[in-house]
């Protein structure tokens, strides 16, 4: 029962700081327009809070690995509450700039870390597969309700109260992880002794194609383009609500995307396809979910937000298992930290993007563009050919 105490508190402590964290996206757009910040500037704020996660991300793919998970837990969420209540009193763009990238640097532990001690809880590729799909049912939860919960404290009660809230938030959920999570997992250590492989998965082990850097590298570009999209529509989707309640209709629309990404995680069937199939349907569905919003007007928002947030559910999980496939379960930190490198890239490169692209092509069509772009790169199914994405790239798909 130890893993399983372990995972539920992971859960509570994931749940709590990814509703802090979803709770400011509607409302960091009015709070920096408020300021005085213009869309370029807005873009280059939320861009620098990407892109201060690198060296976080780099520290932490070695000390997580080297020296456990729980003090980088800790420090994470205790830091970023503390940075939260000065942003509080924040009275110029750049005091939120210079804000935002320090939170950015605090927050690079946080997944790593927390993904790292999940996969660690088991050496079964299903269980992990398992608590990875709990992982991203948490992450889900928190963000259906913090959006909407977010802009409406700041309509109620403004912009101070809520950083404050929810500093205090982190800060306490910190406390509460350095009491709760064990210091060295024994199951994780037993989880880096190397398990017997039968002739069929040594031989897909030992396959160049799927050990090799390049194709390593390669398939990190996938997370690149999905957190690029993503970025855009952060950047572009509060800008585009207009009135006296746009910050709560920001809110509603994010809930909507996450209840989307909660109708599919729940959905435990689609495990059994492989993750193939579902990483190819899924960006051509966020694709086309990006191109309707550039280039149909009349379809509703929140219908496309849903459909988007459905292709989100479905493709989150399977990216999850390609990177435990990658990675042996001695370099869990080193696999999460990279693939978080390029999810911090991508959130980065989309905003900025969007914000000096925009009064020349829709950034939602670039977002478009980046999908159908990760698309085209996933590899080949030849026959004949072991490819990391076939269906025998994962013997045990979670």
């Amino acid at each position: 029962m130890f893993p399983v105490k372990t995972a539920l508190w992971l859960y509570l402590f994931l749940f709590l700081a990814f509703f802090d964290l979803h709770a400011q996206y509607p409302i960091l757009t009015p709070f920096a327009l408020s300021l005085g910040a213009g869309p370029a500037f807005i873009g280059w704020m939320m861009g620098m809070y990407s892109l201060t996660h690198l060296p976080g991300n780099l520290l932490a793919g070695v000390l997580v690995d080297r020296n456990g998970s729980r003090r980088y837990i800790v420090f994470s969420l205790i830091t970023a509450g503390l940075i939260l209540l000065l942003q509080a009193h924040a009275q110029l763009p750049w005091h939120l700039l210079i804000l935002r990238a320090a939170s950015g640097f605090a927050l690079a532990f946080l997944s790593p870390a927390c993904m790292t001690l999940l996969a660690s809880l088991s050496s079964d590729a299903a269980v992990q597969g398992k608590y990875m799909s709990g992982h991203g049912i948490v992450h889900t939860l928190a963000s259906v309700v913090s959006p909407a919960a977010g802009a409406f404290i700041v309509a109620e009660a403004g912009f101070s109260v809520t950083f404050r809230s929810l500093g205090y938030l982190l800060i306490f959920t910190g406390v509460m992880a350095y009491f709760s999570v064990p210091k060295h997992s024994k199951v994780a250590a037993a989880s880096i002794t190397p398990m017997p492989l039968s002739p069929k998965e040594n031989s897909i082990s030992n396959n160049p194609i799927t050990t090799s850097v390049p194709v390593s590298r390669r398939y990190y570009l996938l997370p690149f383009f999905v957190s690029c999209s993503q970025g855009v529509l952060f950047f572009e989707l509060p800008l585009t609500q207009t009135g006296s309640r746009s910050m709560v209709s920001t809110g509603i629309l994010l809930s909507l995307l996450s209840l989307g990404a909660l109708l599919t995680l729940s959905m435990f069937f689609l495990n059994r396809l492989t993750p193939a199939g579902r990483i190819a349907a899924a960006l051509l569905g966020m694709a086309l979910c990006f191109f309707v919003l550039a280039s149909f007007h009349s379809v509703p928002t929140a219908a496309i937000l849903f459909l988007l947030g459905a292709a989100k559910g479905v493709l989150f999980p399977a990216m999850a298992s390609l990177f435990i496939s990658l990675g042996g379960p001695s370099r869990m930190g080193r696999t999460f930290s990279l693939q978080s490198i390029a999810m911090s890239l991508g959130a980065f490169a989309g905003p900025v993007a969007a914000g000096q692209l925009r009064t020349v092509v829709s950034p939602y069509f670039i977002a478009f563009l980046l999908l159908m772009t990760a698309l085209l790169l996933l590899p080949p199914r030849n026959a004949g050919k072991q490819s990391a994405l076939q269906p025998d790239w994962n013997g045990r798909p979670a």
